[in-house]
């Protein structure tokens, strides 16, 4: 077993090497392949995975990708509230085949896993986002590597004897200290190409903490679904994912702090309906009023509103 988690373990690493290291639509689409795959094994806790109301959580995930790839729909929203209006149809009309809580299922697994997920694309896309989207890895896997050093050498009181008893309070503080280190050690090495000064450093381990807090949470709510429903594993495709399954998701909270005060700012371009969307720190100067029809567009190749024409301006 423990070789079969080693190998696939480093088929993983070498597979986001490229994929990350690579981004755009090679990112994407491999980020919406992993979602359904995750979709698909957590549906199958709740003997849904090919259903009709799983469909609706397969194509509202493929939705969602595609917005990030065009920009089809200028407010995401519509999508959270069609895909839940759409699973609520479904509910009555094929009454009384889905329960409750499989119906409720399918809107949590879109969200959990496909959107979570998103969010890494999200922030390789930044400027500076081939440096940012590694602080996440260093969150979550870090984490979770010092939390077991640290458990397994001091470990003597348990953090949660019911749901998950080999964890220990001591390997909790050890994973939190251990991604901030990590982060720090790492911002210390790509300082110049980050271009981050000593107390974003510094601001960045602490935030580092905190992911790795969410991504012990994430792990262990995970671990309450297997309980929940009397399974061991949520799948076998690769055997390492079944460990991280939950922290990586639940980090991806996160992922938003990771970006230098993002503040998102919508203002109606003169002589045109398209809302300008940007993601702008507080000392940046104003931007030109016609930013989005000078170039961006001619650029990319895609549409106004994709992640592709939301401008991150830097201070250096």
């Amino acid at each position: 077993m423990f070789k079969t988690r080693l190998l696939s373990g480093i088929v993983l690493v070498v597979l986001a090497l490229v994929l990350i290291i690579t981004g755009g639509d090679l990112l994407l689409g491999s980020l919406l392949l992993i979602s359904l795959i995750g979709m698909f094994e957590l549906y199958r806790f709740f003997e849904i995975e090919k259903s009709i109301a799983a469909i609706v959580g397969y194509l509202a995930a493929v939705l969602l990708y595609g917005n990030l790839w065009t920009g089809f729909l200028s407010d995401p929203t519509a999508l959270v509230m069609g895909t839940l209006i759409l699973l609520m149809s479904v509910y009555v009309v094929t009454y009384p085949r889905f329960r409750t809580e499989q119906v409720m299922a399918v809107f949590f697994g879109v969200f959990y896993v496909s959107a979570m997920l998103s969010c890494i694309y999200q922030t390789r896309m930044l400027e500076r986002g081939a440096y940012l989207v590694w602080l996440i890895f260093l969150c979550s896997w870090g984490c979770d590597t010092c939390a077991y050093c640290v458990g397994v050498l001091f470990g003597k009181h348990k953090m949660s004897p019911k749901l998950s008893p080999k964890k220990s309070i001591e390997g909790a503080v050890g994973g939190i200290a251990g991604s901030m280190l990590l982060t720090f050690l790492y911002t210390c090495v790509f300082q110049e190409q980050m271009q981050v000064q000593t107390e974003e450093m510094v601001l960045l381990a602490l935030i580092s903490g905190v992911g790795a807090l969410i991504s012990m949470v994430g792990d262990l709510a995970a671990s309450a679904i297997k309980r929940n429903y009397g399974k061991k594993d949520y799948g076998t495709l690769i055997p390492i994912t079944r460990s991280h399954s939950g922290r990586l998701s639940s980090l991806s909270i996160l992922l938003p702090s990771l970006r230098p005060t993002k503040r998102q700012c919508s203002a109606e371009i003169p002589g045109s309906a398209v809302p300008a969307t940007q993601y702008c720190c507080p000392r940046q100067a104003p931007l030109p009023e016609d930013l989005f029809r000078r170039g961006s567009a001619d650029f990319y190749g895609r549409r106004p509103g994709s992640i592709r024409y939301k401008t991150q301006l830097w201070e250096k």
